[in-house]
């Protein structure tokens, strides 16, 4: 799995990644996989990551399944893990597929794409 990092910085830093990853890209250097998200104030990581969401995040690690199998192991209403799984979906956590469910049509199967994130953030 892809090594996923979130944390805090500037659009100046943002460019400054890309420019070395660029550089050594160019110099026929190997540059590893990874997903960085980045935000600028530290309280938009917290907005992600909230408690009921590492919980959803590692729960979903341990047995992913649809959103209904979730929210029931989680002990959440259906709506409210829908709503969060959108949200980590949307950030790059987890992966939602839509699949054929036994005689009733389809479901959204839940799986994370990261077997676990690091969390970094410089408060200044």
């Amino acid at each position: 799995m892809i090594k996923l990092t979130i944390t805090t910085g500037t659009e100046k830093d943002f460019f400054q990644r890309g420019k070395g990853l660029a550089r050594r890209l160019d110099n026929g250097e190997r540059v590893p996989a990874a997903n960085i998200i980045t935000f600028e104030d530290p309280e938009d990581i917290l907005e992600l990551v909230t408690a009921a969401r590492v919980d959803l995040f590692r729960a979903v690690k341990d047995e992913p399944g649809s959103i209904a199998e979730i929210a029931r192991r989680l002990h959440r209403d259906r709506s409210a893990v829908k709503r969060d799984v959108d949200i980590l979906a949307a950030a790059g956590l987890i992966q939602v597929e839509t699949k054929p469910f036994r005689g009733h049509g389809r479901m959204k199967f839940v799986k994370v794409l990261a077997e676990k994130f690091q969390l970094t953030a410089q408060v200044g």
